[in-house]
Parts: structure tokens; sequence; C-alpha cells
């Protein structure tokens, strides 16, 4: 390729100066002297030129192949419907069309959910990545096959930084139907036994303009209601336990819905108590007592109130009232008034004295039964006339007392079905055989009624039972010598394990439910745990974001155990059901914003693509699986990449320069030989007009 080149053998100011000087003597010459002065300003031109010291340059090039990137979006929303066979045809054809454009290399980009970002479609990061190491002058254009929807589209074409044309093909359909949830305000902690308030819109394309919302906390229905769509709803939502409870809000789908995966939005609200109120009741002063005040008291998030019974009414000493330093036992306030305000209440070794009237055990199984709590810890007096078991409270109690006191030394033995609960599931000493803790030296003994003895004495009689009783609990210690451990008697034992699992068991701690179902998203898997009594739980159905299910059948682990691990790419949130237990399993994030908004739209990026010169069109055909790719199109100039059945790449014709060759002009022999034939010519031209000039008419 030749061009033409110069290298000044003055400064570049003063040759312009020199040119411009001598440009206005030529004219001023040429005004003067007539047509004879334009042989001397050929001569200045000459002396100008010279100075420049233009010369032939010959660059040896080898062409270089622009550049074309092909984003192809296999994100979950264009994954709906036949989206992914539209992407896949629209992929081939333009790999075909690009094949027969000579000196054109395209770049193939598959663009794929970010698992665990909750960032969306990442297109454009993408399609910078992919252009990286490519000169911008090299650059063809970009083509894009998406739906529309991208989430980190840059503002303008400047900030794209391409300095060549966009094209985005849409897949989809134009009249699309989906209808979507989305949350304005949604709560992450709330007290146990409060409302929290949910704020929510209904959106939809397509549908009635009215939506059916079913609300669920933990898998259970608890609200239904009908609302308006585009408006905020507001949703309260009681927070029925501490620790996780996850709220499932969910909208009625339409026909021919895109997708149901939008249609539900799930929020986990931490369930915190305020203060745990435990109501303790000693029925006369004994060696444990203090432990179980110890316990309870230790923890900061327990506001105990304890009552010992150290004057029942038929003693009578003739101590004054006034000398009497006890506080009256506030019955009436504590058992009818106040009972609801307390998750717990124990009876430490209490006696039936009648202290309290019978309409009060009435107030307490009622208590139990609409979700209260209830530990007897049993001395010698279970066993006798005056035993808790004869009062109404037996009716709830899981074991009777047959009328025996056991006093001799025992160790106490975690159970069958106790090495599967997760009150006693490997207490520390409880994995040998003795177990490694001190002898009890009494036990009341009792027949089991309902629940499940954990925990036996000699001769495998229940030792500790756990029962429940229509939405509440109960636990009978059927010995009062749980405080040997904790005084150390014979090398002691686990008392603090074990007492806190059984306080925390009886107010519903979810990680000692002794029949649940758990999930989590880790590396790609979702990890399954079912927490049972039983020996042979039923597979778990695991329900994609797309809502296909499969059936996965559990494996068992440690006593009481069963787990599965589920290998997983798709993001969003997995729903494992079993055994009328639901957990969920978010991949990436809880409401993830790829499935937010899924009907396809052209128009989101047309303004981008036009301000490149490019376009943005749909290729999707409405009543067939086909799509139209339009014409591709080489274009080595102009503004405009785009037609309304082509798109257009901007060709350059780059290459590689090899080698170059430089051949001066004026430098030299050619150079003197031109400037001394152009000041002889105008010598010659001089002297001609002189000769020829007539004689004066006067001489």
């Amino acid at each position: 390729m030749w061009s033409l080149s110069f290298a000044p053998l003055i400064p570049l100011p003063l040759l312009i100066g020199l040119s411009m000087l001598a440009a206005l003597a030529a004219g001023a010459a040429i005004v003067l002297a007539g047509r004879s002065a334009i042989l001397r300003a050929l001569a200045l031109v000459v002396l100008t030129v010279t100075l420049a010291d233009p010369s032939l340059v010959f660059e040896d090039r080898e062409p270089v192949k622009d550049v074309v990137s092909v984003v192809v979006d296999r994100s979950a929303s264009n994954r709906l419907s036949d989206r992914s066979a539209q992407s896949q045809a629209a992929q081939a054809e333009i790999e075909r069309q690009l094949r027969g454009i000579g000196n054109v290399e395209s770049r193939i980009v598959e663009v794929r959910d970010a698992q665990g970002s909750g960032d969306g479609t990442r297109l454009f990061e993408a399609l910078a990545a992919s252009l990286a190491d490519v000169p911008s002058e090299r650059v063809a254009g970009a083509i894009v096959v998406t739906d529309g929807l991208a989430h980190d589209t840059p503002p303008t074409a400047e900030a794209l930084g391409l300095r060549a044309p966009l094209h985005v093909l849409t897949t989809g359909r134009e009249r699309e139907i989906d209808r979507r949830i989305v949350l304005v305000d949604s709560p992450r902690f709330g007290i146990v036994g409060k409302d929290q308030t949910v704020r929510l819109r209904v959106l939809e394309k397509g549908g009635p303009g009215r939506a059916a919302l079913t609300v669920r906390r933990d898998g259970e229905i608890i609200a239904r209601r009908e609302v308006s769509v585009g408006q905020t709803v507001s949703l309260p939502v009681r927070i029925d336990r501490g620790g996780p409870n996850v709220i499932e809000i969910e909208a009625a789908p339409l026909d021919n819905e895109l997708t149901l995966a939008n249609n539900r939005a799930v929020i986990t609200i931490e369930g915190v108590r305020d203060k745990l109120r435990v109501l303790l009741v000693s029925g006369e002063p004994h060696p444990g007592e203090r432990t179980w005040r110890n316990l309870l008291k230790a923890d900061a998030n327990i506001d105990l109130v304890h009552f010992t019974i150290l004057r029942p009414p038929e003693k009578q000493d003739g101590t004054p009232i006034n000398e009497l330093s006890l506080i009256a036992f506030p019955t009436r306030e504590l058992f009818q008034v106040k009972i609801k305000e307390f998750d717990l209440i124990i009876f430490d070794r209490y006696a039936n004295q009648s202290i309290l009237p019978l309409v009060y055990f009435d107030n307490i199984v009622r208590y139990v039964r609409e979700g209260g709590a209830l530990l007897i810890a049993a001395g010698p007096e279970y066993a006798g006339a005056q035993s808790l078991a004869r009062t109404p409270l037996g009716q709830i109690l899981p074991a009777i007392p047959d009328g025996s006191v056991i006093d001799e030394a025992y160790r106490a033995r975690v159970s069958e079905p106790g090495k599967r609960h997760p009150v006693t599931r490997d207490l520390p000493g409880s994995e040998v055989e003795p177990p490694q803790w001190g002898e009890w030296l009494r036990m009341v003994g009792a027949r089991a009624r309902t629940g499940s003895p954990v925990m036996t004495g000699p001769g495998e009689r229940p030792l500790l039972m756990l029962a429940r009783e229509q939405k509440g609990r109960v636990a009978l210690f059927l010995s009062d010598h749980a405080w040997l451990w904790a005084r150390g008697f014979r090398d002691g034992g686990p008392h603090l394990d074990l007492l806190r699992r059984l306080g925390h068991w009886l107010m519903k701690e979810p990680d000692l439910e002794e029949e649940a179902l758990r999930a989590v998203s880790r590396n790609g898997y979702i990890e399954v745990e079912r927490q049972t009594l039983g020996d042979n739980p039923a597979p778990v159905v695991v329900t994609g974001p797309d809502g296909q299910s499969r059936s996965v059948p559990l494996e068992p682990g440690r006593p009481g155990l069963f787990t599965a691990r589920i290998p997983t790419g798709e993001f969003g949130l997995h729903r494992i059901a079993g055994d009328n237990l639901t957990a969920f399993a978010s991949v990436g994030p809880e409401n993830p914003r790829e499935l937010m908004e899924v009907v396809s739209d052209p128009g989101q990026l047309r303004p981008l693509a036009e301000a490149t010169g490019g376009s943005s069109r749909r290729i999707g055909q409405e009543t067939s699986s086909d799509v139209t790719v339009p014409r591709i199109v080489p274009v080595r100039s102009g503004s405009q990449f785009a037609g309304s059945d082509w798109i257009g790449l901007r060709i350059s014709d780059s290459g590689i320069v090899r080698g170059v060759q430089i051949s001066p002009l004026f430098v030299g022999l050619i150079g003197l030989a031109l400037l001394f034939g152009a000041l002889v010519a105008g010598w010659l031209g001089e002297s001609g007009r002189r000769f020829n000039r007539k004689p004066d008419a006067a001489a």
C-alpha cells in the first residue's frame, strides 16, 4: 500500500511561515509581472516542497479480521417457554451468516446465572470481557440474543464503551402473560407472639386485575386474601416461634402463564423472644431445689418467677401474721389472670396440699393444650395420695405412678427412643455402656401412658418422659436426684446439657424438634436433614423454581437423623416436602432478581442499541416456533448500521504492517534537478520576454 509522508528539514512553524511568504511573493509577482512570473512562482513552490522533504511510503500489510461478539443469554428467564430453542436457532443462523462474511472473526459468549450473587443477567459485563483484548478499531459490532431483560445495562452508549453497532435480537413473543409478587417492605426480625407487617404488590400482564393470595408460615396456611393488582397491600403475619419463621406468600396462577416461580415470595423472619417467662413452684425445700433455680437464673433471657411452699394452709403454729416474713402465694394472679404470660411452668416436688384449687389445675391443662409447656420434677410425693397425677393434670401427664418408690443406686440410661430424640441424643457420657456418669439414688415407679421414655432407670422403668399435648408440651422427670450430677456425686454428669435441652425443647426451640425437616444450599448442593423418631421416613419431594418436582430418598445417618445431598444448578428457591413437613433452600437469594420480571421486552435495550447505530427487534414468531434473523451486512462507511430487514457490521479493513519502504522525492540529484530546472525555466522565460519586446515608437 502506497502513501505520501513528509519529514520537514526545518521546524514546521518556520516552514509554514516561509510557505505563506512564498505564496504572497508569488502572488505579487504574478500581479505585477503577469504570466512570466508563473515560472518564478513554480521555483518557489519547488523550494518549499523540497524543504518539506516528501517521501513515498510503501507498507507491506497483512490483513487482520474484524471481531464481532455474539452474546447469547442462557439465564433462567431466557429458558422459559421455548426461548431456549429460539436462542439456539438464532445463534446457529448468526454463525452461518458470519461464516459467509470474509475477514470477520466471531466470538460466541454464553451468559448463565451467577450462582449466589442475586444480580440477575449480566450481559454487558460478558460483552466487555469478550472484547477486552481487541483494539476498538477492529471491533465490527456486537449481536446480543436475549429476552431483553438485562440487569447491568449501562446508562449511555459512552458508558458502554463500544465504538461499533450493538444489535439486540429479542426472544419470546409479543402477547406473553405473567403475574408476579413484588416485596415493598419485609421485616427480618420479629418478637415471638407479635404480628409483623409485610407490604407487597401484585403486578401482572394479561390478567384480570384481581389476584387471590395465600399466606403460609412454615408450610401451614395462615391466611387467604384477594387483592387488587398494582396496589400496595399490607399483610399482618404472626411470629409463632423463636428461630426462623419461613413466610411464603403465593399468588394464584394465570392461564398460560410464563412461570410460577415469581408468583411466590418467601421471607424468613427470625423470631426473637422478648423475655422467656418461667414460673417455678417448689413444693418444699430439698437439696436439689436450687439446681433448677441456678440453671434458670444463669440465662439472661429468662425472667424467672419462683415460689417455694414453706407454709401449707394446715400448718398452724400460733405465729402472728405480722411476724411472718413470707410472701403470700398469689394463686389467682398466677394461675388464672397471668397464666398465659408464662412460656413454661415447673412444679418441683410439688404435692397437692389444697393450696391450688382444682379449677386452677384445669386452667393449667387448658394452658398446655393451647400451646404452653409444663415440667414436673417428681419426688416421693408423686407416688402418694397427694400426687399431681390425682388432680386434673393427670389427663395430660405422660406417666401414671404405680405407688412405688425405688431407693437404690442406679445409672440413668438413654433409651432407644432417647438415642433418636434431640434432647438426649449424643448426651455426653452416653456413648459407652455403662454410661460415664454418676449414679442416682431414687426414682418413682410409673406406667407410661403417652409420649416417649427418653431415659430409663432400673428395670427399664421410665425415668424421663416427653409428650405433646395438642399444641403444648409436657415433660415428667420421675426422680428428684438430678442435682447429684450438679454436685459432682461420683464424678457427676451432664446436668447442664440435659436440663438446658429439656427446657429449650419445652419452649419450642426449633433445633430440638423431634420431627423436623431442614435444608440448606451449599456449594452447588442442597443438603437435606430429616430428624425423626421413626425408622423409615418417606422420601422427600424437591420442587425447583421452574415447578418441576422429583422424589429423593433419604439415607440413614446418626440415630434419628436421615440425610440427602442433592446436586442442583438451578438458581432460585427450592421447596422440600415430606411427611407433612416443609423446608426451603435458596440457591442464590430467596427471591432471585432473575425471575422477578420475565416478560420479554425489546424496548428496554432499544435506546442503547440505537445510540450506537444498531437496532433492537423481536425475532420470535407469534404463532410458530420459528425465528426471523435479519440479514447481516458488512458496512464500510456511514453511521447507520440497521434497516428493516438487515443489520450491519462496521468493517475497518485493518491490517498488520510487516515492512515499510520509504522513497524520498526531493532529496539528492532529483531535488537539485527540479530546483535547477525551475530556476532555468524562469530565467529563460524572462529572457524570451525581453527579446521579443518591440522597439519604442519614438526611437
